[in-house]
């Protein structure tokens, strides 16, 4: 157990780093850990952009943005958070990540941040880097948080289970203490050794879950580790039943899922059948191809189902004619032309994928979790700013602007948060006879949790499904859990110990909701 520091961030991506920044620059002493590389984050593999502030011409106000926010959320948005970011969150983008940091933002003529328009929202007021935003915040962000003097970077280290009291102490009369988070037990593959970092402080910013899903658009590194480790400590964790798929997937056979940006149809794209004909007129006329993501996604599997076709297709051709595909949308364009498409003259063949949590851990207006000591921003908590359906380029910011408060909160807190002594909380206990963690096993297991998944708890769902669903998963359980407690450690055996359990925080979530409401759609 080694004593840490007075802020432990688990999580490099925008809410981690900006979390790391922003109490570094409040002076404290801040570690940062990362699950891999500083960067290897769900924030790098945004293609989309993030809601900055528009210019006074554009006719946007935080009320135009909170109506559509609450729009999107489907009825079940936080009325206090959908506030505070509508009036915090875009002046926040600029004045952080453009005027400090410097984002590489596409600019306008007078050398600002030039807005574009995305699917749901009214006026134009999302900043792009091309069709890399994302890579370009998170770039920016790594080369401060490796510069700043009172952040210590730690990567390829893996969350095993937050620290707290009493479960982690050596005193059995602590029992009676109310639970309280020191900390994190950290694993290193390199070594295979875990160590016990305590901090005054700690911040989960661990990210999202889309891996569980058998077509996602995250990077197999997003499991739900941060989640189920807040769950495994008590922490109070709502709305997991919904999960937002993104509309527009590429769809290559037997190939990972490529995310095409909303920024496509935002800018004119449109959805075809093969035959090229549009049908979101059939499931929103009034918005059509700028419908909400549910009801995009939910039209393109309804199309699927009724034509048989495995994907339904995006048409670029009215983008075409008026814009350069490559200088606006490189990355799109490379990743057509590395599957032998050409946009320029072929349909896109396109699905849905699961993109974004809309649940999380439970946390107020500065961040702060059910548990103290425990802070958490970004994909793995909920703020309630989401409600049961993202609207598009929603989630960078609330990223940045909790990581931002709960940093604040955290920093203010530390005067009353004495650091805990290495002597009053047990060391990890490895098994004393650890089987080999067998590869095949965990692959199977995998497979079985993201089939399920998909089929049982997916874009549509039944009653029926997902007990069929929750019966399968919890016998599956049972046997990780054993695997776990038995077997060497590993990255691989940590995360699917993770996987296991959010897909069942899933599924439950799912089953005790009957209504259809924005992601969670029961056709029962």
């Amino acid at each position: 157990m080694t004593r840490g520091a007075d802020l432990l961030v688990l999580g490099g991506g925008i809410a981690g780093c900006s979390a790391a920044l922003r109490a570094a620059d409040l002076g404290a002493s801040v570690v940062l850990v990362a699950k891999d590389d500083l960067g290897g984050t769900n924030t790098s593999w945004a293609q989309g952009g993030i809601v900055g502030q528009a210019p006074p011409e554009a006719g946007d106000s935080p009320t135009l943005l909170a109506s559509d926010i609450e729009s999107a959320g489907a009825g079940l948005c936080r009325t206090e958070a959908v506030r505070l970011l509508a009036e915090e969150g875009p002046g926040l983008c600029r004045s952080f990540l453009w005027e400090r940091l410097g984002v590489p933002f596409d600019l306008d003529g007078n050398g600002a941040p030039a807005p574009t328009a995305e699917a749901a929202h009214s006026a134009r007021r999302i900043y792009h880097a091309k069709d890399a935003t994302g890579l370009a915040i998170q770039s920016a962000l790594n080369e401060a948080v490796r510069r700043h003097p009172n952040i210590q970077v730690r990567e390829r280290l893996c969350l095993v289970d937050l620290i707290t009291s009493p479960h982690h102490c050596v005193n059995p009369v602590r029992v009676y203490d109310p639970i309280r988070v020191h900390g994190a037990f950290l694993f290193d593959p390199a070594t295979g050794e875990v160590e016990g970092a305590l901090a005054r402080r700690t911040l989960l910013a661990t990210g999202g879950l889309g891996y569980l899903y058998l077509h996602t658009t995250n990077p197999p590194s997003a499991t739900g580790d941060g989640l189920a480790a807040a769950y495994r400590a008590s922490a109070r964790i709502v709305n997991c039943e919904y999960v937002q798929f993104h509309p527009t997937a590429l769809y290559v056979p037997g190939k990972p899922r490529t995310l095409l940006t909303e920024a496509l149809r935002g800018e004119g794209a449109h959805l075809v059948n093969r035959k090229g004909e549009r049908f979101m007129a059939k499931y929103d006329p009034d918005h059509l191809e700028l419908a909400p993501r549910d009801v995009v996604s939910r039209a393109i599997f309804q199309e699927m189902a009724v034509s048989g076709e495995a994907s339904v297709y995006l048409d670029l051709a009215p983008l075409a004619a008026r814009l350069d595909l490559d200088s606006h949308f490189p990355t799109v364009m490379a990743a057509c032309r590395a599957e032998g498409i050409n946009p320029h003259h072929q349909l896109i063949p396109v699905v849905p994928a699961a993109h974004y949590f809309c649940g999380g851990v439970l946390v107020d207006m500065e961040g702060r979790t059910s548990l103290p000591g425990l802070f958490a921003a970004g994909e793995v908590a909920c703020t309630g700013v989401h409600g049961a359906n993202r609207l598009a380029s929603t989630s960078l910011l609330e990223g940045l602007l909790w990581g931002f408060r709960g940093a604040e909160a955290a920093v203010r807190e530390l005067a009353e948060a004495p650091l805990s002594e290495p002597g009053e909380l047990a060391q990890w206990r490895k098994p004393e006879e650890p089987e080999p963690t067998d590869p095949l096993l965990i692959d199977q297991d995998w497979g079985l949790i993201r089939s399920t998944l998909w089929n049982y708890a997916g874009i549509v769902r039944t009653g029926a499904r997902l007990v069929r669903a929750k019966a399968d998963l919890h016998y599956l359980n049972h046997r990780i859990e054993r695997f776990y407690h038995e077997a060497s450690l590993s990255r691989e055996l940590l995360e699917l110990r993770s996987g296991i359990l959010c897909a069942r925080l899933i599924l439950n979530a799912a089953l005790q909701n009957p209504e259809s409401r924005g992601c969670h759609y029961r056709v029962d």
